[in-house]
């Protein structure tokens, strides 16, 4: 079975940059492809981080299954076969996006969706990596409910802090099967350090690992360019590839 990583976190923290640094971390350093990337957000952004283009989505095929079902052919293969056709190939990893469901109604039903065909397709790779939609009361809604790891993404202030508590909490009250759950602060400066650690002691946070704010990286992202591109040098890539490595499982 594939190791399952899942990252989760408030908007704004950067849990997409986490995940695609994750992502080229098993390809790059790793070298455990194929890698499944999924992203699970509505707000879908993590095939520009990886550099990709996207075609279909879950999201789109859960539409067209409405009225668009070839004669002959059952609704459960027409969807598999449309999930396929949404599997985008690069190099050392597939990328699956979610999508937003076309006008009102509730996302459940391309959640639901997605959560039995990852199921099916997940066994083809040695890893799968989960950007999930932000904030907390998706968290019941995880597109896989085995996961292996979670990376839980905030930023180094109070209010950060308390997100992530919430999130933990509310982990803890749906009894989801995470083997192992780390935070992350992102865009850590050396100045945070004391406001984040009495916040942390206050919520009853532990901190897995840090990720400082990166020149390099901000310019890299104005620039367009995708993580792979970012230079090796890069603080907040060499920061990630320490907590991977002291984290992932069969790794550290």
């Amino acid at each position: 079975m594939p190791e399952v990583i899942a990252i989760a976190g408030k908007g704004g923290v950067g849990k997409t940059t986490i995940g695609g640094m994750l992502v080229r971390y098993l390809v790059e350093k790793v070298k455990r492809s194929p890698v499944l990337a999924v992203d699970a957000d509505p707000n879908s952004n993590l095939n520009e981080v990886l550099g990709v283009s996207v075609h279909s989505t879950i999201g789109e095929a859960r539409e067209k299954l409405k009225n668009d079902v070839p004669t002959g052919m059952s609704k459960d293969n027409w969807v598999e076969y449309k999930v396929q056709e949404a599997v985008v190939e690069a190099k050392g990893f597939d990328l699956l996006v979610m999508g937003r469901p076309e006008g009102p109604g509730c996302y459940c039903a391309a959640n639901s969706m997605a959560k039995k065909y990852i199921d099916a397709l997940k066994g083809n790779y040695s890893s799968v990596v989960v950007d999930n939609e932000a904030g907390m009361e998706h968290m019941s809604r995880l597109v896989t409910q085995d996961v292996d790891v979670l990376y839980v993404v905030s930023d180094p202030t109070p209010r950060g802090i308390l997100t992530v508590s919430r999130i933990l909490a509310i982990i803890g009250e749906l009894g989801l099967h995470i083997r192992r759950t780390v935070v992350i602060v992102n865009r850590f400066h050396e100045k945070d350090r004391d406001t984040m650690a009495k916040a942390a002691v206050e919520k009853g946070v532990t901190i897995g690992g840090t990720v400082r704010d990166d020149e390099v990286l901000s310019e890299s992202d104005a620039a367009g360019r995708t993580i792979f591109e970012l230079e090796a040098s890069s603080a907040a890539l060499l920061d990630a590839y320490g907590i991977f490595e002291r984290t992932v499982t069969g790794v550290g």
